[in-house]
């Protein structure tokens, strides 16, 4: 009988360990006090709700052994603030490559309890649950699909019978991504034939902007954030985060020291925890992933991004996975806090109603938080 109860013990044991080590992510904080305070939960309680909309004015493409179908379909989920005493912003969160709507889990949260609505779907193509595997030229249907959800959740937002009803200001609408999703919400808010006007404020974390030029960002003032490892190994910081600041004048570049790529997804601090540098798994990922779209036909992926006349480079080259040896990265629980740190001061210096919170949060995010995290954090204009 003691026997049964002790390995009972022992499995139970095992099971919260497992659990542990799988989904919590481990815990950290930032330096200094002003920073500790700006990394508290809002005041709000998440709520969280899954979401569906399909988009019958444009076909899912075919590609493999893929049929296509006649619409897109998009799944994922809302994290918003439980009553709200006012309507607040809509963040749309894109996925990256190979990647899948829970990946910024961490962030969503954390804005969600500060009054954001956020909205996050599985790509049709692009993703982890792609049909057959991930394809990432269906890249250039996703600020499509971005509008789309923008126009689906402000229905929701104007229908008095919908527990949306009037919880979004529709002049504060803005865009987060990461990798891929980067990228997503770059063309959704500077390409010349993609973009939302109704876009307010633009993140791209760790997204490739290697193929466009200084022409590409003029035709839009829309406030910007780049946020950056300086360690990336998949996308290099060299080639794609260093020249933003110049092809994008006001724009605000956020590098964290040592960063890696795959470290801004939500399992890097939970599945990878102990792994050195997530990009090293990330790299075989995304190669194999890669090997039949961009093996000698890079020209015709640039191409579908536009033209010249876009601001596209079309003798621009894609590189991923460029840099040895892969060296030891920042904590991916630490990319996560400043990732969420640098968010939701830029967002909050974009849309606060109060002038003068607006100000205090562009200081935050200038100046405060590099400050206070010298070793960790560098933040340019």
């Amino acid at each position: 009988m003691k026997k049964r109860w002790l390995i009972l013990v022992l499995l139970i044991c095992a099971g919260v360990g497992g659990f542990w080590f799988f989904t919590i992510p481990a815990a950290t904080i930032p330096n200094g006090s002003d920073s500790k305070a700006f990394f508290t939960a809002g005041p709000f309680e998440v709520i969280n709700e899954t979401f569906k909309a399909v988009d019958e004015s444009r076909p899912t493409q075919a590609y493999k052994d893929f049929p296509g179908r006649p619409q897109r379909v998009l799944e994922g989920e809302i994290w918003r603030p439980s009553s709200p005493q006012q309507p607040g912003p809509l963040l749309v969160y894109s996925h990256g490559f190979l990647s899948f709507h829970e990946e910024g889990l961490y962030l969503v949260r954390f804005l969600a309890s500060h009054g954001y609505t956020v909205l996050a779907v599985d790509y049709p193509l692009t993703g982890f649950r792609a049909p057959d595997g991930p394809f990432m030229r269906d890249i250039v249907n996703q600020p499509g699909d971005v509008s789309f959800l923008i126009d689906t959740m402000l229905k929701r937002n104007a229908d008095p019978v919908d527990e949306l009803f009037a919880t979004i200001d529709p002049k504060k609408i803005a865009l987060a991504g990461t990798s891929l999703g980067g990228l997503t919400s770059i063309l959704a808010t500077f390409h010349r034939q993609m973009h939302d006007p109704r876009i307010a404020a633009s993140i791209s974390i760790a997204g490739p902007t290697s193929m466009f030029t200084e022409d590409f960002f003029s035709g839009s003032d829309v406030p910007f954030l780049m946020i950056y490892g300086g360690g990336d190994v998949i996308v290099p910081f060299d080639q794609n985060a260093a020249p933003v600041l110049q092809k994008n004048p006001g724009s605000i570049l956020v590098t964290l020291r040592d960063a890696s790529h795959a470290g801004f997804a939500q399992p890097a601090s939970s599945l990878m925890r102990f792994i050195a540098n997530p990009d090293g798994i990330g790299c075989r990922a995304v190669k194999e992933g890669l090997k039949d779209e961009l093996a000698g036909q890079q020209d015709q992926f640039i191409s579908l991004l536009g033209s010249a006349a876009d601001g596209v480079d079309m003798n621009a080259q894609i590189n991923f996975c460029s840099s040895t040896p892969i060296p030891v990265a920042m904590q991916a629980a630490r990319q996560h806090m400043f990732t969420a740190l640098a968010s939701y001061a830029f967002l909050e210096s974009v849309f606060a109603d109060d002038g003068s919170i607006r100000g205090a949060a562009r200081r935050y995010l200038l100046e405060t938080l590099p400050a206070e995290n010298s070793s960790e954090v560098s933040v340019s204009l």
